[in-house]
């Protein structure tokens, strides 16, 4: 095993410890609190050192977290930030909507800063514009006369909404768009497949949560009719060919370009990350929040197909 899936199979036993925790929590069970207290602290010290264990750990923790420190960039803060405000909403149900806000804002700020930094501000504010808007669009248009996705509506939905959208589904369209054309390698028809994996999670979640109701005539899956799945492709599809017409750089990767201060970082290098590490992020956080909510087989369902889907991604960019 290369120390490298050594330290992030680590990691993500002890994010799974804190999650056990947080699922004793919600059922009164015993040491949930103490789960939760020791696996996310723990998470990411086991990330950065966790091939060190029995040696020198303690340096090489320091070492490794001033390297990366020094290599972070605006967008990779914000992509943090994004998955840290996914962590309260297991001992905060009710304060979902505030967090799912938060998190889709930073997640909107970080694909906008991601794609500042490689295309400029202007190209980034178009691309940004664009799927806002079109995500809007088809949003205003689907709820209102089931095309393209379907029968549904959002009078159930949270505040705040945009002309009866909730806010944070156009903010998504640009970040989770982004985020699949950049891990497409630009292939348009890929990041549509990319998408509508994440919304086979997205469904079930936001209409347990009350975002969106379905009353399609013909549902296939959470309440969704096949036509919404074929719907997120074709939409989904258009935006990231436009975005490569914008700005056909995006899905690059300019590791070298990014000034790194403070010494040397050969253990551990931010270099290669690209925006499309929002999308195996998002792969453990869904998931997981179905579980929470106690759709425990359509996390098992969303699992599979953003691994698969994921997994074709890999193979196509690897024959490249």
């Amino acid at each position: 095993m290369t120390p490298g899936l050594l330290r992030g199979g680590l990691a993500l036993a002890a994010l799974g410890a804190a999650f056990l925790g947080a699922l004793l929590v919600l059922r009164a069970g015993p040491g949930g609190w103490l789960l939760i207290a020791l696996g996310l602290p723990l998470a990411p010290v086991l990330a950065l050192a966790g091939d060190a264990l029995g040696g020198d750990f303690a340096a090489t923790l320091r070492r490794r977290a001033h390297g990366l420190a020094a290599q972070m960039r605006p967008w990779l803060w914000l992509t943090v930030l994004y998955a840290a405000l996914h962590i309260p909403v297991p001992l905060w149900p009710g304060g979902f909507p505030l967090l799912a806000l938060l998190s889709t804002g930073a997640l909107f700020l970080a694909a906008l800063a991601y794609a500042w930094e490689r295309t400029g501000v202007r190209r980034a504010s178009v691309l940004a514009a664009l799927a806002f808007g079109v995500g809007l669009g088809v949003e205003l248009l689907g709820s209102r006369t089931g095309f393209p996705f379907g029968v549904y509506s959002y009078a159930t939905s949270p505040a705040p909404t945009l002309l009866g959208v909730p806010l944070l589904v156009p903010l998504g369209w640009f970040a989770l768009t982004l985020a699949a054309t950049v891990l497409a390698g630009g292939r348009a028809g890929l990041a549509g497949l990319l998408l509508v994996a994440w919304d086979v999670g997205l469904e079930p979640l936001m209409t347990a949560e009350r975002y969106w109701r379905w009353s399609d005539p013909a549902p296939l899956w959470a309440g969704a009719p096949v036509q919404n799945f074929l719907g997120w492709w074709v939409v989904g599809s258009g935006l990231s060919w436009a975005f490569m017409q914008i700005a056909p750089g995006l899905s690059g990767r300019r590791g070298g370009d990014w000034p790194v201060q403070g010494g040397s970082t050969a253990d551990l290098s931010l270099s290669r990350l690209t925006f499309a590490a929002a999308y195996p992020t998002e792969m453990f956080f869904l998931p997981g929040g179905l579980v929470l909510v106690g759709r425990s087989r359509e996390a098992a369902v969303t699992l599979a197909a953003m691994l698969g889907a994921l997994a074709l991604a890999w193979a196509v960019r690897g024959k490249k």
